[in-house]
């Protein structure tokens, strides 16, 4: 029963790595130039967000459950926080890495997005200071994507270390 159970994780995890990891990349990579060319409009972007996030939600709440189950299982995991060998560290590297990509989501969910919101609704009452409001944001929005997807870089390159252990 155990090795169905791990080969049930690893088939969910990989699943959840496809929709968390592929959904930022094609935000990144293909709809945020999208934007930048005009080729869409802001309310086109925060729509494609707010149908993105609940996806990326679920894909954490499921790579961190199947994960667990999948770090434990491993012969080479000797407990919490020992740091004993490459493999150990490699997985460290990887949650911390896998971490800041949560902690960047939250922020643009809860805080960036939102803020954007209200900007584009100043604009209507005071075009001058909500034009530079959205610009600083947007700023803001363009480097937290990027810092997303070296941390998740660093997820599959840290990932890969502790395969090949």
């Amino acid at each position: 029963m155990t090795f169905w159970i791990l080969v049930l994780s690893y088939w969910i995890h990989l699943l959840a790595t496809v929709i968390w990891l592929g959904g930022l990349a094609l935000m990144a990579l293909v709809v945020w130039p999208a934007l930048r060319r005009e080729m869409l409009t802001d309310e086109q972007w925060l729509a494609l967000q707010r149908r993105f996030f609940p996806w990326a939600n679920g894909s954490l709440i499921f790579l961190l459950i199947t994960g667990f189950v999948q770090m434990t299982n491993d012969p080479n995991y000797d407990g919490f926080l020992v740091l004993d060998s490459l493999w150990a560290w490699a997985i460290l590297v990887k949650h911390l890495a896998f971490g800041g990509m949560a902690v960047i989501g939250v922020y643009m969910q809860w805080s960036l997005y939102p803020a954007m919101g209200r900007a584009r609704l100043l604009a209507s009452k005071r075009p001058s200071i909500a034009k530079t409001e959205r610009q600083k944001l947007t700023q803001r929005e363009k480097n937290l994507l990027r810092l997303n997807l070296l941390c998740a870089g660093a997820v599959l390159f840290f990932t890969a270390v502790a395969t090949a252990v």
